[in-house]
């Protein structure tokens, strides 16, 4: 039974990583169709939108994708800062649509797509980092702690310029596109929510 457990599991991972893109882009027609947002709504969603970008490129300036195992920065604080600040830019979103079905409908789908896709990556990292047991041990995979938990051996290099924040990383992992992508879809909500207005004197 744990086998067959054991064996769904796998494949439900690989299924997500195939179909969380495409599921991505249907969730975004469904938001613009039904989003309804305000100016109160688009303001207020700032307070989540803005944190989750800025924590996406601090990680980005940190990481070295399949090359280290990253433990200093904000990896020190949550395991996964990069999907962490994508959760924070969605739920924004979605609230700034007026539509709490769509921020229903998003954190069923993280629970369903996106923690196993997660779980996935952190099988990948636990074959390839013999330290990776005792890393997950100290941070928690996304909810993130009030303190860093550094080891021992980062810790003595933290101020050091080698486990900095590097603007080169955060170029080559192109996380500018996430400011570009959430200022179009800003752009796209606002000429929604003029449309709308437009109809209703019409």
């Amino acid at each position: 039974m744990a086998a067959e457990a054991a064996t769904w599991d796998a494949q439900w991972q690989r299924t997500a990583r195939r179909v969380r893109v495409p599921l991505g882009f249907a969730f975004a027609a469904l938001f613009l169709v039904l989003a309804r947002p305000s100016a109160t709504s688009l303001l207020w969603s700032l307070l989540l939108v803005v944190p989750g970008l800025l924590l996406r490129a601090y990680a980005a300036g940190y990481v070295r994708k399949n090359a280290e195992l990253t433990q200093t920065g904000p990896y020190a604080y949550t395991r996964n800062p990069l999907y962490l600040g994508s959760m924070l830019v969605a739920v924004g979103f979605t609230a700034a649509s007026r539509q709490w079905g769509l921020v229903l409908l998003f954190l069923v789908l993280f629970l369903f797509i996106y923690v196993p896709v997660i779980r996935s990556e952190e099988a990948f990292l636990r074959t390839h980092f013999a330290d990776f047991d005792a890393y997950a041990a100290r941070v928690p995979r996304l909810l993130p702690r009030f303190t860093a938990a550094l080891p021992a051996s980062a810790a003595a290099e933290e101020s050091s310029t080698a486990s900095a924040f590097s603007p080169e990383k955060y170029r080559r992992h192109r996380e500018y596109n996430s400011v570009m992508g959430a200022a179009a879809l800003y752009a796209a909500l606002v000429l929604l929510m003029l449309w709308r207005a437009h109809v209703a004197r019409g």
